[in-house]
């Protein structure tokens, strides 16, 4: 029985589980039908007074059956046929045949679904197996030949109706990073991409064509698919021996498309095959995205060349924002030394080039605003021109425009690396570019007109108005990065006194003129003299000669100022973002909105944090396991206190990447902020390397790591109020031993990044808290009814895998 919903509605297929033969009719039963016969109106092409026998129907009611039955390749229910049959010749056709559908037997193939002889279904038969010239050995064979031939027909016939039977939905993953291949486009919001690479995509489509490959070679009898249409699943004999699934699209030319591999090809008749009930199991592995941030300018034909060039047949990355039937990517090109944002680097190609601003070697510009001052000495300017004019226009309708609505209708509730926005500062508004997602609430920005990136929460940006997104996406980014040239002299890096001056410099005089020496194309940075108005264009008096001249290139021992490894600081303050540098007497004065001022109160790098209350032996914990070694040694953290330091580690994201960078006078034993990856973490300092770098503890996640001394800040009191979470552990139940590679690799797999109840065996409590330990039981509790006791396992299998080693 197979069932076929179809809409609002449902047919039901019943195939014959075996022949079942006509049922004899008794002598009474007889006389009623010749009564019933010539007692209506008879057709009379059926010949009379004759015994009822396939050779007694005229051969014009057989021709004519069998018209009908050809018209109905899937087969007509015997049932229906006297009514096809009146309809179609305006005759009535004889009921009683259907009591002895052996009547037909030689003009079709009858399959019997049910004991009651009606109840049957019937095929035509491609030629006559009855011939009164052959003897009775080749009328069975020629008809077994026949019969066989159109029961291969019904067994096609059935394929058309495997054809509503559902392939299942491509689901997409959802978690661990995914790779795509990107087969064509139509738009940027209908990108053709082929399966997800992994153990249920990929992995399973390659398993399943050499299941097909298999299938279908062992089994070379089967006949070419008969009775095709199009938008049927078939299986296909393509190339290197390869069997695919396919679906028809045409059957004048023979074409069909590979629905696993995205493309069409003209194909040979006899290498279709119907595609078994086993291969309809995987979901089709092409499938439809869009990209992130391009919505608006789907159609846009030079923004589609750009996704094209950038992405056909190449296997990337993607970061999947909305999972829905057409899911939203963001997409990487990871195939080179930095990864590549493909969405935000093809809406570069909507830039107007008539906006853009070539700098000309040897040319002299005026009027140039220093909008930014990084650590390495390299700065960001802004030029007049046709660009900054557009620019300033733009920013100026969408202030008037917010005057009047709802800032709030525009807040930013899906953010992404390389999404465009709106980020409100001193009563304008700039243009940003989102980097980096710290948290749900706090991420990097880059000020895309002054070169700065800062540390924002996310409901402080603001969407682009539809109206207004065009206009401010052609905009090129009207921040040119430069560096003074022959600067710093024979050092190499730039001092914090060199970097200090510099910035005094710039502060002190609102616009410069500027000559340029050399373009680095690759690194994109121009190397220019710098000149006060007053000076230009004397190259002695050049900022470039008076800092080169000032006594600021000696550094001092251990005294340094935090810089990011790409060569541009985390920046100064917030003013600096938004080219609001002002000056109050004589010195940088910080300009934060409220909610990133200066936390805290003096820097002190005395005072402790309370220290962290451990549980007495007996008790219960529930924990979170931050770093494991190996059943001697792990770190542990309260499972109650994991928000509390999210809450922290956000909060000095915020200040930390906003604050201007302080000189650090670097002490072994003393704590400190230390940017490691995209993170600020409490650290102690446990050792002072000569070649610029620190040996640290992170005294929250249990940790030690190695890092620039740049990236080291003093730690505000305000982020020393909450105990250090890191709690050193090690495993009771088991002896203390030394454990081999593969043992601590496994026991490392087993509970590293897990959370666990902890039954405390022991405490060893020190005066400080990162040379605390606690001998402790961890129980798993995850699954519903037992609860694993990990010092079993350990005891079981780890201990023989160390003695062993």
């Amino acid at each position: 029985v197979e069932k076929i919903h179809r809409g609002d509605q449902m047919d039901v297929l019943l195939y014959p589980a075996k022949k079942i033969p006509p049922v004899e009719k008794s002598d009474t039963e007889q006389e009623k039908a010749s009564q019933n016969v010539t007692s209506s109106k008879a057709d009379p092409l059926l010949k009379p007074n004759m015994e009822t026998t396939p050779a007694s129907l005229s051969s014009d009611l057989k021709e004519k059956v069998i018209s009908i039955l050809l018209k109905y390749s899937s087969g007509l229910w015997a049932h229906a046929l006297p009514k096809v049959y009146q309809d179609t010749y305006q005759v009535k056709f004889p009921e009683d045949i259907l009591n002895n559908l052996e009547l037909l037997s030689d003009v079709c193939v009858v399959d019997y679904v049910s004991e009651v002889p009606r109840k049957a279904i019937l095929y035509a038969k491609p030629q006559r197996c009855i011939d009164e010239n052959l003897n009775v050995t080749e009328k069975v064979k020629r008809h077994d030949g026949v019969k066989a031939t159109a029961e291969q027909q019904y067994e096609e016939s059935k394929d058309q109706y495997l054809e509503n039977i559902t392939v299942p939905s491509l689901i997409v993953p959802s978690e661990g990073s995914v790779s795509i291949l990107v087969l064509d486009l139509k738009n940027t919001n209908e990108v053709l991409i082929r399966q997800y690479v992994g153990k249920d995509y990929s992995s399973a489509q390659e398993q399943m064509e050499d299941e097909m490959k298999a299938y279908y070679s062992q089994n070379s009898t089967l006949s070419p698919a008969q009775s095709l249409s199009v938008g049927q699943l078939v299986a296909v004999h393509a190339e290197e021996d390869a069997w695919l699934r396919a679906r028809i699209i045409s059957l004048e030319d023979n074409r069909v498309y590979y629905v696993d591999h995205g493309f069409t090809e003209f194909v040979e008749s006899n290498s279709v095959c119907r595609l078994q009930k086993q291969f309809r199991l995987l979901p089709f592995q092409v499938a439809k995205c869009k990209l992130a941030g391009l919505e608006a300018f789907c159609d846009d034909p030079v923004l589609i060349k750009a996704v094209e060039s950038q992405t056909c047949f190449k296997i990337l990355a993607v970061e999947i924002l909305e999972k829905s039937d057409i899911p939203l990517l963001v997409v990487y090109d990871t195939s080179g030394e930095d990864d590549i944002n493909i969405n935000a680097t093809c809406l570069k190609a909507l830039y107007d080039k008539s906006l853009e601003l070539h700098l000309q070697v040897d040319a002299l510009y005026t009027n140039v605003r220093v909008t930014s001052v990084f650590s390495d000495g390299s700065l960001y300017c802004q030029v007049p021109s046709k660009g900054l004019s557009r620019l300033s226009e733009i920013l100026q309708k969408l202030e008037d425009y917010f005057l009047y609505k709802q800032t709030s209708e525009f807040n930013v509730l899906l953010p992404f690396c390389g999404k465009i926005c709106l980020f409100p500062s001193k009563g304008k508004w700039a243009r940003v570019e989102i980097k980096i997602i710290h948290t749900r609430q706090a991420l990097d920005v880059n000020f895309m007109d002054i070169g700065t990136v800062a540390t924002v929460k996310v409901s402080e940006l603001k969407e682009i108005p539809p109206q207004f997104l065009r206009e401010v996406i052609a905009i090129p980014p009207q921040a040119l990065k430069c560096c003074l040239a022959d600067l710093p002299p024979n050092t190499g890096m730039w001092t914090p006194d060199a970097v200090l001056w510099l910035r005094d410099a710039v502060t002190n005089c609102p616009e410069f003129s500027m000559k340029v020496i050399k373009q680095d194309a690759s690194k994109g940075i121009a190397h220019i003299y710098l000149f006060a108005p007053e000076n230009f264009p004397d190259m002695d008096r050049s900022i470039n000669r008076q800092i080169k001249n000032a006594d600021l290139w000696k550094h001092q021992k251990d005294v340094f100022l935090s810089v990011t490894p790409s060569g541009t600081s985390s920046t100064k303050a917030l003013s600096d973002a938004v080219s609001a540098l002002q000056l109050s007497s004589g010195k940088l004065e910080k300009s934060f909105p409220d909610s990133a001022r200066e936390p805290g109160n003096a820097v002190s790098t005395t005072d402790m944090p309370p220290p962290l209350p451990l549980p007495k032996p007996g008790d219960l914990m529930d924990i979170y396991v931050s770093v494991a070694c190996h059943p001697g040694h792990f770190i542990v953290q309260p499972w109650n206190e994991l928000n509390n330091l999210y809450t922290l580690m956000e909060e000095m994201i915020l200040y930390y990447s906003r604050a201007e960078e302080k000189p650090v006078n670097i002490e072994k034993n003393k704590l400190y902020a230390a940017k490691i990856g995209d993170e600020w973490y409490r650290v102690i300092i446990k050792g002072i390397l000569r070649n610029g770098f620190l040996s640290v503890y992170e005294l929250d996640y249990g940790k030690h790591e190695f890092v620039s001394v740049r990236k080291v800040q003093p730690l505000l009191d305000t982020f020393r109020r909450l105990p250090f979470q890191a709690i050193t552990a090690q495993l009771a139940g088991v002896k203390s031993q030394p454990w081999s590679e593969e043992a601590s690799i496994v026991f490392r797999n087993l509970v590293e990044k897990k959370p666990f109840v902890a039954q405390i065996q022991a405490v060893n409590d020190s005066t400080n808290s990162w040379d605390r330990k606690i001998v402790t039981f961890l129980v798993d509790t995850s699954l519903p009814h037992i609860d694993t006791w990990i010092h079993d396992f350990v005891s079981q299998s780890l201990v023989e895998f160390s003695k062993g080693d």
